[in-house]
């Protein structure tokens, strides 16, 4: 059936990644984000193709002709993998020209990336000296005409393909492989030069030097080297077998997701097109198969951590202390009195760590319990309740396994975790935890004191330098009465299947943050027919759901203002340009990544007011377990409330969303540039000098 108020979401996200390419095209802004923006762009690219892609090609092999799957438009799953198709050549052909502009603009800052045919003889001497010191005990060529298959490729790395020739018979030829081991050595070596230049090298140039070492002994005289990569399914398919614990079937599914199907083939279009061919064969691709030209350089995240070596020495904003707890010896004081509303990365992530470094040590607590979804490397919020439990205190952490791509780092943080004694809950069949919270109790003579957190965000320390999200700290009780509830449930959820349900100040999915949601955009629709003044405004990182998607067009045609800031997936359809619906849809695409949930509801003048760790899509709303906090206290209410105004007055990076997908930014006529990122900062800098 037809879904003609609604977009594509694949399409829709593609259109999202175009907004993180325009910022690579920004001349205005610093050359290292402009080359982070690229990185990101093909970060966010590989992981499209490895789930969303992936997940269509699956949909495309159970794909009758009489039964089409739901996917918000008719389009069949064949239709719109054609689609993905023919933008991603496109956006490639963009990163491309963008790529080459940027090149030119490091020449201008005297920064070169030397390729192996440009190299002065002093500089080849270092890269050879370094690579039989750093290169050559990290690297196996594999002959690959001499194998019956072509052997395992690694779905994250990229491969040199080779070819080898003598000059004296173009008949005398053979392929071989090579893995780039660049998560061993790094991508980048700067080389030594007399002049007041920059020279840099890629480690695949280091390797391409080293060709005739490396098949010294096969006599070849000439070498043709190109890269390409595979990306492959990563869906994790667990048995069910109830008689393999969730934690073997993780292990068993990480390992065959390595022997995913191929998603996306991309290669260097200079590469020996009888060496093409071979691979194309050999990996069993058709001409149905996402199959990619590109150009020299493949896996660009990699530029995501590009040497500092720019002229551009303009500080970047650091993270300020909350106002309220700039003096306070102890977090946890501040928040017996009054709540507080971090705003990550405006604010620092420090108060989170002293919150749980502050009950590791506090003699009256008696029991932490904390979910995460995703941590850090070298976790700080892990160490805090390692620290805990060694000194006596119940820890339980609530760790989602099935964390996509963060699955094998959950796995390794359990066993950390049980080695010290820390409770590890691991999850719920057929459902992930997504909700971000935490209760710390302590014991005071006869009274039991209850204080925490709700975030929007995940507990890593790491990304809070660069995501945007919101953490009440807090010792409501009725957000602590709920938050235990949602852990009596994870604790057992075949016997608390009520806890969820009784829930009454946070909403919570799967059981009620659906029917809240409507009954509170019902209320506004109400106080809309009858002349009263209305209003909607959410900040989302994707809404996709089809019925709070109609909800919302229901609300803006009674005359409801509805102000939507989205940074990825939008599939609502606004309609013919020219008529005004109701809906404000912009997107914000700047030096944060924008992923905090917030919803506002006017409320007959009453604002209710929401921080959640939900978007408002399927999964989130019926597969997940979420939280919606609401945000009670008058100041920290106005508080998110001025900082989307901010936003929905954004005139700079500010991109204004529509079924066409064209990405045009916000025009206004008032001479007052307005960048929300920064005008935030400055928000909140003035309020903490107050």
């Amino acid at each position: 059936m037809a879904k003609p108020n609604f977009v594509q979401r694949d399409l829709s996200w593609l259109a999202f990644n175009a907004r993180v390419l325009q910022e690579a095209n920004d001349t205005t802004v610093p050359l290292k984000e402009r080359i982070r923006f690229l990185g990101i762009f093909s970060n966010n690219m590989d992981e499209f193709f490895r789930v969303r892609v992936a997940t269509l090609k699956r949909m495309e092999e159970y794909e009758t002709g009489k039964k089409r799957l739901q996917m918000h438009m008719e389009e069949t799953p064949s239709l719109v993998l054609n689609e993905i198709q023919h933008v991603v050549l496109k956006q490639q052909n963009e990163f491309d020209r963008i790529w080459e502009d940027i090149q030119l603009q490091l020449k201008k800052q005297h920064i070169h990336l030397k390729t192996d045919n440009e190299l002065t003889a002093a500089q080849k001497a270092f890269v050879i000296d370094y690579f039989e010191r750093n290169v050559r005990a990290n690297i196996i060529p594999l002959m690959i005409e001499s194998l019956p298959e072509l052997p395992y490729l690694r779905d994250k790395s990229i491969y040199l393909g080779v070819v080898m020739q003598k000059h004296d018979s173009a008949y005398k030829q053979q392929y071989a492989l090579i893995e780039i081991p660049s998560k061993a050595l790094g991508r980048f070596l700067q080389l030594p030069t007399s002049k007041k230049e920059t020279h840099i090298i890629l480690l695949e140039d280091i390797i391409r030097v080293n060709l005739p070492f490396i098949f010294s002994y096969f006599g070849f005289d000439h070498f043709d080297a190109h890269i390409f990569k595979v990306t492959k399914d990563a869906e994790i398919d667990l048995d069910a077998d109830v008689s393999t614990s969730l934690v073997e079937k993780m292990q068993k599914g990480l390992k065959n997701r390595r022997k995913g199907k191929p998603v996306r083939f991309v290669y260097d279009k200079a590469m020996n097109s009888g060496l093409l061919n071979y691979l194309i064969k050999k990996l069993k691709l058709d001409r149905k198969s996402s199959i990619i030209p590109g150009g020299r350089i493949h896996n660009f995240k990699h530029f995501m951590d590009f040497p500092d070596v720019f002229t551009d020495t303009s500080r970047k904003m650091q993270p300020i202390p909350h106002p309220a707890l700039q003096k306070a010896i102890r977090v946890t004081d501040v928040i017996d009195k009054q709540d507080i509303l971090l705003h990550f990365p405006y604010h620092s992530f420090t108060a989170i760590i002293d919150l749980l470094r502050e009950a590791a040590i506090d003699p009256d607590v008696r029991s932490i319990k904390i979910t995460a979804y995703r941590l850090a490397s070298d976790s700080k919020v892990v160490n805090a309740l390692v620290n805990a439990a060694r000194n006596g205190k119940q820890v339980e952490v609530m760790l989602e396994l099935k964390a996509r791509f963060d699955e094998e780092a959950n796995l390794e943080w359990k066993n950390v975790l049980e080695d010290e004694g820390v409770k590890v809950i691991i999850g719920i069949p057929n459902m992930k935890v997504h909700a971000k919270v935490c209760i710390i109790k302590k014991r005071r003579g006869n009274k039991t004191i209850q204080y925490g957190f709700v975030s929007t965000g995940n507990l890593n320390e790491k990304t809070s330098n660069f995501y945007g999200d919101h953490c009440l700290l807090t010792s409501n009780r009725g957000i602590m009465a709920d938050i235990n509830r949602i852990f009596h449930y994870l604790e057992n959820p075949v016997a608390h299947t009520e806890s969820l349900v009784e829930c009454k100040t946070l909403m919570v999915s799967p059981v009620g943050m659906r029917k809240s949601l409507i009954q509170l955009i019902d209320f506004e629709i109400r106080e809309a027919k009858k002349a009263r003044p209305s209003g909607i405004t959410l900040k989302l990182n994707s809404l996709s759901d089809i019925s709070l998607v109609e909800k919302l067009n229901q609300a803006a045609q009674s005359g409801v203002k509805v102000n939507l800031i989205i940074r990825g997936i939008y599939s609502a359809k606004l309609g013919q340009k020219k008529k005004k619906t109701g809906i404000h849809a912009v997107s914000i695409v700047d030096e944060f990544l924008e992923h905090a949930r917030v919803l506002i509801f006017y409320n007959a003048g009453n604002e209710r007011v929401f921080i959640s760790s939900a978007d408002w899509m399927v999964r989130n709303l019926d597969h997940r377990i979420e939280a919606a906090c609401p945000i009670n206290d008058p100041e920290l209410k106005k508080e998110l409330q001025d900082i989307l105004d901010i936003q929905l007055s954004d005139n700079v990076k500010a991109r204004i969303l529509d079924e066409d997908f064209e990405n045009n930014y916000v025009n206004s006529r008032s001479p007052e540039k307005v960048r929300a990122q920064q005008d935030i900062y400055n928000y909140l800098l003035k309020k903490r000098i107050k």
